[in-house]
């Protein structure tokens, strides 16, 4: 039973383990979001200012594989 909790994989991540999965600072993922077309697009929880600003982990997943197929062959 232990076994299949470890294999569930997150919904949704904060921006802040967004920053932390990427090794990015706040505001690279902040100009990262701006300047990528292909970035995903953040959810936000509710309309306040100050609602937390979320990330789809199968898309940032998507994204980060695409990154790196992009990038095959070019060091």
């Amino acid at each position: 039973m232990y076994g299949f909790f470890m294999t569930i994989k997150p919904i949704r991540i904060q921006f802040k383990t967004t920053c932390e999965l990427l090794d990015i600072s706040r505001e690279t993922l902040r100009h990262r979001m701006r300047t990528d077309e292909s970035f995903p697009k953040p959810i936000k929880m509710g309309t306040a200012k100050q609602s937390p600003v979320y990330f789809d982990y199968a898309e940032l997943m998507a994204w980060h594989e695409a990154q790196k197929s992009s990038t095959q062959g070019e060091v």
